[in-house]
This record gives structure tokens, sequence and C-alpha cells, in this order.
């Protein structure tokens, strides 16, 4: 084991490196969605290692490209339990991986309007045509 993967990193110190705000990461905590159970130090302290870190940065891709959270926290809880659950684990991401296809596919039809209208613009102000 190395140094790294015992360091012992405070909450806002994994705020820092997750982008995460310190509310955020009580909250992930209190919604289950940390793969291990948070150590705490004398006084309550949370301590954190690079694994919680690197668990906590797949989160905030889940969240950002749009998993509900409670299906962060089924996986989760599938990861969890070890070995001998891959094809649910596998299934739950590949219809995540499909939302997030439609929803590129929405984003491109909108991207295309913004940019007929912007070429519409240009054209206008070009003296080509109205907008």
């Amino acid at each position: 084991m190395s140094d790294e993967d015992t360091l012992e990193l405070s909450i806002g110190q994994v705020a820092e490196r997750t982008g995460l705000s310190v509310h955020a990461l009580r909250f992930y905590e209190r919604e289950g969605v940390l793969a291990n159970p948070v150590r705490r130090m004398a006084g309550g302290r949370r301590v954190y290692s690079e694994d919680d870190v690197e668990w906590l940065r797949l989160c905030v891709l889940l969240r950002a490209s749009g998993m509900p959270l409670p299906a962060i926290r089924r996986y989760t809880e599938l990861v969890r339990l070890g070995d001998g659950n891959e094809e649910e684990r596998l299934t739950l991401l590949r219809q995540h991986e499909q939302r997030v296809v439609e929803q590129i596919d929405e984003l491109n039809r909108c991207l295309d309007v913004v940019r007929y209208k912007i070429a519409r613009y240009e054209d206008y102000l070009a003296g080509d045509a109205g907008p």
C-alpha cells in the first residue's frame, strides 16, 4: 500500500479535489452514494481516502450526465456488494448511456436551430436577407 492509498483527507480537501461543496459531500454521505462509509476521527471529524475522492469524481460525472441520485445509489449498493452482480451494474450503466445519447441527440437538434438562426442573422447583417 502506498502513502497515497492511506492518505487521510479532510472534508475541505475532498471538496477542493472534487469541486463539491462541503454541504454536497455531507449530502452524498447521507444519501448513501459513497462506496465506503466515511471514517471518523476523534471529535467526529470526517476522514476520506484517495479511493473516496475517485468514487466521488465518478459520482459527479454520473450526476453531470443526468443520472438520477437513486440510480447512483443503486450502482453504489451493487459495487458495495462485490462480485456477482456485474450484469446488473452493466444493465444500469447501459440504460443511463441510452439516456445520455438521447440527451446528446436533443442537444444537437437544438444546436442545429441555433446555428440556423445565427446564419440568418449573419446574412441579414451582411445585407443578404431578413432575419
